[in-house]
């Protein structure tokens, strides 16, 4: 027998040790296997605006982005984002040097975290997290600082004491995602202004998820990055994919005060270097798509969020209603269940549905231990045929 390739120390690197296969590869390899219907992974099975589609042929036709486009994204898409965010929330961006592309949310928030931490520094996330956020962290060889999101009154509530509780001398940034993934929490004003005051006075960098701005369902999505002193300390991360349903293409990118574009551009051009470029230019048009394309994306997720959350309910689940984004979170221990990734294992064998067990996205496997993920951005009538086969619990 051969000796073990690379000796006796494990192959993988130890700061992505604990984190091996995802969750949703898993789920979705089981989803195929049975043929259920996967409410497990959060991307839509219709295309965005065939407009949208019919841009990014053209750009490949006529040769726009077929080769290396510029590495901080093309200036069509760059000026874009910076008309997005005046649009929407009243914040100019210099599109020059306070915008930069990435290839999807997901390089930008490693680009982002691997430029500004260093090991030893500490990074507060809102727990339950997007998975690549710890995975990411831990690439930089920081430490996270998790401060739990917990249910109350049928919502998750973020606990402004405990998240002051956390900041330490250590501390370098606060990672924040509003709308909120896997919850549907979308953070208050008063919210905000509390985590605004505290990364003031103690001098803090912040990284904004905010991916699902499009589809909050009650109030209204405030960027962080809108508060007083906050602008100069905010990395704001957003992406076409939720947006405009093409989430295959990865598009996304970050707004910035310069110094911050040129330190996380520093990091990305050795990630994918560029991605996207006939993409880019279909995201620019999209992007400027008029406000009723907004207003009945967001109506028609509100309408599907209700019939899978009420259909939830119907079948005995604890359901937390989201504020925004396309997931619902319920809680299984009216079913009488106890562990949500037994649950969530054994679910397609029983009826033909697949669902995201988020015990995966704490730290605190416990807290998150009866709580089980459903994804409704999906046909109606995939939703309806869903909520049919939950009724055999």
């Amino acid at each position: 027998m051969s000796a073990r390739v690379g000796g006796s120390r494990p192959l993988l690197n130890r700061r992505l040790a604990p984190f091996g296969t995802t969750i949703f590869a898993e789920m979705s390899a089981l989803a195929t296997r049975t043929g259920s219907i996967n409410l497990g992974q959060g991307f839509p099975d219709t295309d965005g605006p065939a407009e949208i589609a019919e841009a990014a042929s053209r750009a490949v036709l006529a040769g726009l982005g077929n080769q290396y486009p510029p590495g901080p994204g093309v200036p069509e898409l760059r000026t874009a984002i910076a008309g997005h965010q005046q649009r929407f929330y009243g914040l100019p961006y210099d599109p020059d040097t306070e915008v930069l592309v990435t290839a999807g949310a997901t390089e930008a928030i490693a680009a982002t975290l691997l430029a500004l931490l260093e090991p030893g520094d500490e990074v507060i996330a809102l727990e339950p997290y997007y998975d690549s956020y710890a995975a990411c962290i831990a690439m930089a060889g920081a430490t996270r600082v998790p401060v739990t999101l917990r249910p109350h009154a049928g919502a998750f509530t973020l606990d402004l004491d405990e998240l002051r509780a956390a900041v330490t001398p250590r501390t370098r940034l606060l990672l924040l995602n509003t709308p909120h993934n896997p919850t549907g929490t979308v953070l208050t004003r008063a919210e905000l202004a509390a985590v605004a005051e505290l990364a003031v006075e103690r001098d803090l960098l912040v990284v904004t998820d905010e991916v699902y701005e499009h589809l909050v369902f009650e109030g209204a999505h405030l960027p962080l990055a809108s508060l007083p002193g906050m602008r100069e300390r905010t990395v704001t991360i957003s992406s076409s994919g939720k947006t405009f349903s093409f989430t295959g293409w990865k598009v996304g990118w970050i707004t910035a005060p310069p110094e911050l574009v040129s330190a996380v551009r520093s990091a990305k051009q050795f990630l994918t270097y560029v991605s996207s470029g006939p993409f880019q230019y279909a995201v620019a048009q999209a992007l400027r798509l008029p406000d009723g394309y907004y207003e009945g994306f967001r109506a028609d997720l509100a309408a599907k969020r209700d019939i899978l959350a009420d259909g939830l309910a119907a079948a005995g689940f604890e359901v937390f209603r989201p504020q925004g984004t396309y997931f619902i979170t319920t809680d299984i221990t009216p079913l009488g269940e106890k562990d949500g990734l037994a649950f969530c294992r054994a679910l397609p064998e029983r009826c033909g549905v697949v669902a995201i067990p988020n015990q995966v996205f704490y730290d605190d496997r416990a807290a998150g231990a009866t709580q089980v993920r459903w994804a409704f951005c999906k046909k109606t009538e995939v939703l309806e045929e869903a909520v049919a086969r939950l009724r055999r619990l």
